[in-house]
C-alpha cells in the first residue's frame, strides 16, 4: 500500500483555495472596506491553491520510494560503524 500523505493534502488545500478564490470573485466589494479594501479572500485562496497544487505535483512526481541505509552513502558509514560493535 503505497499513500502518499502529500496527495490527500494536496487535494484538500486546493479545493479549499479554490472555493476562497470563487468566493472573493463573485463576493460583495463592500465587505472588505474593514480590510482596507484588500480582496483577503481571493489572495489568501490563491496561496492555498498554489501550495495545494504543489503539493499534488510533489505527490505525483516526487521520490516515493524509501533508500535502505546501506544503498546511501551516508547510511553505509554508520552502518558499517555498527556493524564492528
Amino acid at each position: 500500500m503505497r499513500l502518499d500523505i502529500r496527495l490527500p493534502i494536496g487535494l484538500m488545500f486546493s479545493v479549499i483555495g479554490a472555493l476562497l478564490v470563487a468566493y472573493g470573485l463573485f463576493s460583495d466589494r463592500a465587505q472588505y472596506a474593514r480590510s482596507l479594501g484588500h480582496n483577503v479572500n481571493l489572495v489568501w485562496g490563491a496561496v492555498l491553491l498554489a501550495f495545494g497544487l504543489l503539493f499534488l505535483y510533489l505527490g505525483r512526481h516526487g521520490a516515493s520510494t524509501v533508500r535502505l541505509a546501506e544503498e546511501d552513502p551516508e547510511g553505509r558509514a554508520v552502518a558499517e560503524f555498527w556493524k564492528d560493535k
